[in-house]
């Protein structure tokens, strides 16, 4: 009886897990993926729990039998008659137990469990690092996905339609039957669609054939300018331009496809004044049909425009508001075959070196010259959408308000077959996986996993920005990292990702060779990091080469991604599982979050550096007075490199068995990412408020710029602006020193 009170009181209570450190790398080569891994227990073997080795002094025992022998028989005839009782009324109360147990359901607080078995202490273990790595390659298998490939792949799902909402039962009808706990997010969003009459592109008065695609929130408006060639439409294309005297205001301006998002494209010609822009798909970048269309959005920024900073829940008393990244100029796409018969025909000067390697036919890629009038008429609808986002979840089994949430975008404009179905397919072939280890394995998560299915991705991550701003209050302090599964798979010879520092070295001990690129407005993981706070990543397994993958069209099928992998589609898709699955497993099984914040101290440093450089040549050329002083930006950079030597130090001299030293240290880490949210910036004037990864002039790399502008007598250049952003990103690194320094006491201000 004590025994079993002891197991059900561990059960509940919860007992320490083993630790472990490990170096874990994958390698893809050819079809085969090696593994290398390093383990090294920090946890002795347990002893005994009654003592082990003592001896006990029998001679000293009152139920020695010596001490029997000088009793009375009347005295031991008592005693006998007692323990007889004693041994009757135990077997009554075993047997009405055992008959009571036999009708009752023990139920776990870990939702992918409907039932257990009957309380044994020897069912009540952890798994160790080597056993999950190795259950998570054999559970996961190509079969499953390819299953779900199949089930889940659709010719028409956009955002709110029937097909959205069918696959969104579905989703949620797999989580249920994995015994997950499921819920359903309900939001009214704002997208456009194309109108009753299709827009119109005009070139010297003439209909230039027609397309079905357009670009939402584009502005809707009819106008009419002369043309003008600007390459891919980045900021330098747009330099180049005006270093050759070009002027871009009133122009219609034609950009590849590629390189950069729609929005920003639109945006750098917005901001020169251009009148509209028509953005093609070059046959040098994209192997597509010339007539093929091309959809997509440009807002410059994520989630309802029309909601900014705040949720599109129904209930919401909205004031009239619209996002500062919508476009104030018209923006279409057209097909190859309809940039063909515009700029085959275009006169003017030739362009810059590297401009004309295209491969429209019959194209000198000339900018274009006055003659050459377009007219561009979109009329786009703007309408209201019920959309869903799906969740379900496994929770820990010791920090269960601790969560990771791994998600995948869920709709698309044509079959998105690379955009949305594969991702999705992993999504829910991870969330079997890990429930399955939990069921049948033993495996106890220390910090829950979500699993979230997005919609309305294809207008910018509105379901998912819309989630984070009706919630972000209830995330603050729980959610420690997010994981995209969007586009994770478009090529076979190139693995690149995205994260948070926080996230590079997990990121890169799971997978070799791994290429960091910045993370930008086009990943779908950017709100999380840069307007909740979050550390994210997104990876993809993609193409070398120049050429791009047809997502946003309805060549994206199945059929064009095995072309684009090589036919290694389920191979691959099993590896970015794998990748997801280590990653997951690794921040719920450790009692230390692996996220390291010694990571960020090189990315202050890199930016203070550029600005104690330029300041100090703008303050050479007399441009910059000499009351601007770097002494508390460097004090700022130095709190935060002795704020994270001191957790390191920590952690080192910690015993990291003791679970609440570990939830404490678990709290300074996960205050970093949202401490380096700008505090004194409104989220409805700039969603993306993170200082070193965001945009907007909140951001360092603004500040670089604003110097750059100064130094140059630029008109833009603000003096009084600059000293005033100088000063909140200052109070923003050190404020997030103090948060990781913990309690105030241990802070480090000297400013």
């Amino acid at each position: 009886m004590d025994q079993a009170r002891t197991t059900i009181s561990k059960i509940f209570n919860g007992e320490p897990r083993s630790y472990t450190r490990f170096n874990l790398t994958q390698n893809m080569e050819g079809d085969n993926s090696h593994v290398e891994m390093k383990l090294s227990s920090d946890m002795d073997d347990e002893v005994d729990a009654n003592g082990g080795g003592e001896n006990t002094n029998q001679h000293n025992h009152p139920y020695y039998p010596s001490k029997l022998n000088q009793r009375s028989p009347k005295t031991i005839c008592g005693f006998v008659i007692g323990i007889l009782f004693l041994f009757i009324i135990g077997y009554l109360i075993g047997y009405l137990s055992n008959r009571n147990t036999d009708k009752t359901e023990i139920k776990s607080n870990c939702p992918v469990f409907n039932e257990i078995a009957p309380v044994r202490a020897e069912a009540v273990y952890s798994l160790d690092w080597s056993d999950l790595r190795a259950l998570l390659k054999k559970k996961l298998t190509t079969l499953n996905i390819n299953t779900n490939l199949r089930e889940f792949s659709s010719a028409s799902h956009q955002a709110g339609s029937t097909g959205d909402e069918a696959l969104a039962n579905k989703i949620m009808g797999k989580f249920k039957t994995f015994g997950m706990s499921t819920w359903t997010d309900e939001h009214y969003v704002k997208i456009h669609e194309p109108g009753s009459s299709n827009n119109r592109v005009l070139f010297r008065g003439n209909v230039v054939e027609t397309t079905e695609g357009y670009l939402a929130y584009s502005a809707i408006k009819t106008v009419q300018g002369a043309a003008l060639y600007a390459h891919y439409g980045r900021a330098e294309d747009f330099r180049r331009l005006q270093d050759r005297n070009i002027d871009v205001n009133g122009k219609v301006v034609l950009v590849r496809a590629g390189l950069l998002s729609f929005a920003e494209k639109v945006a750098n010609a917005a901001s020169l004044n251009a009148s509209a822009v028509l953005i093609y798909p070059d046959p040098v970048n994209y192997s597509i049909k010339e007539d093929t269309a091309l959809f997509g959005h440009v807002h410059l920024g994520t989630g309802d425009p029309y909601t900014p900073g705040f949720p599109s829940f129904n209930h919401t008393q909205f004031p009239p508001a619209q996002s500062s990244g919508l476009p104030s100029i018209p923006a279409q796409t057209i097909t190859i075959k309809q940039a063909t018969a515009i700029m085959s025909k275009l006169g003017g000067r030739t362009s810059p070196d590297g401009w004309s390697d295209g491969m429209l036919r019959d194209t000198m890629y000339s900018l274009g010259d006055e003659g050459d009038i377009i007219t561009v008429e979109v009329n786009n609808v703007l309408i209201q959408k019920k959309i869903h986002n799906v969740f379900g979840v496994i929770k820990g089994y010791m920090d269960a308000d601790r969560y990771i949430v791994i998600g995948a975008q869920r709709d698309a404009w044509g079959p998105g077959y690379a955009r949305s179905t594969v991702g999705t397919s992993l999504l829910v072939e991870l969330a079997r996986t890990i429930t399955d280890m939990i069921k049948n394995d033993g495996f106890k998560p220390k910090r829950s996993i979500v699993f979230a299915s997005w919609s309305a991705g294809e207008f910018g991550s509105v379901g998912a920005t819309e989630w984070l701003e009706g919630y972000l209050t209830s995330l603050n302090m729980k959610m420690f990292s997010y994981i995209s599964l969007d586009e994770v798979i478009s090529g076979f010879d190139s693995f690149k990702a995205t994260a948070s520092p926080l996230l590079y070295e997990l990121l890169e001990s799971t997978m070799k060779q791994v290429i960091m690129e910045p993370m930008g407005l086009s990943h779908s993981a950017y709100p999380f990091q840069t307007f909740s706070g979050i550390p994210s990543i997104s990876f993809r397994f993609t193409s070398a080469s120049i050429q791009s993958y047809p997502f946003g069209t309805i060549e994206d099928t199945d059929q064009t991604l095995e072309r684009y992998t090589s036919y290694n589609t389920l191979k691959l898709a099993k590896t970015a599982g794998e990748v997801v699955g280590l990653v997951t497993l690794r921040l719920v099984h450790d009692h230390l979050l692996k996220l390291n914040v010694a990571k960020y101290t090189s990315v202050i440093r890199s930016y203070v550096s550029q600005i104690r450089s330029k300041v100090e040549s703008c303050q050479t050329s007399g441009r910059l007075p000499s009351t601007v002083t770097m002494q508390w930006l460097l004090s700022a950079q130095g709190s935060y490199d002795r704020a994270a030597s001191a957790l390191i130090s920590a952690i080192r001299n910690s015993d990291l068995d003791d679970m609440e030293q570990c939830r404490i240290i678990n709290n300074r880490i996960m205050r970093v990412e949202g401490s380096l949210l700008s505090p004194y910036v409104s989220p409805r004037e700039s969603l993306f408020r993170h200082i070193l990864l965001g945009s907007g002039s909140h951001t360092l790399a603004a500040l670089v710029d604003h110097l750059e502008a100064i130094k140059g007598g630029h008109e833009s250049a603000d003096i009084d602006q600059f000293k005033n952003q100088f000063a909140l990103a200052t109070w923003t690194i050190q404020g997030c020193a103090n948060a990781l320094a913990g309690e105030v006491w241990d802070m480090d201000n000297e400013i």
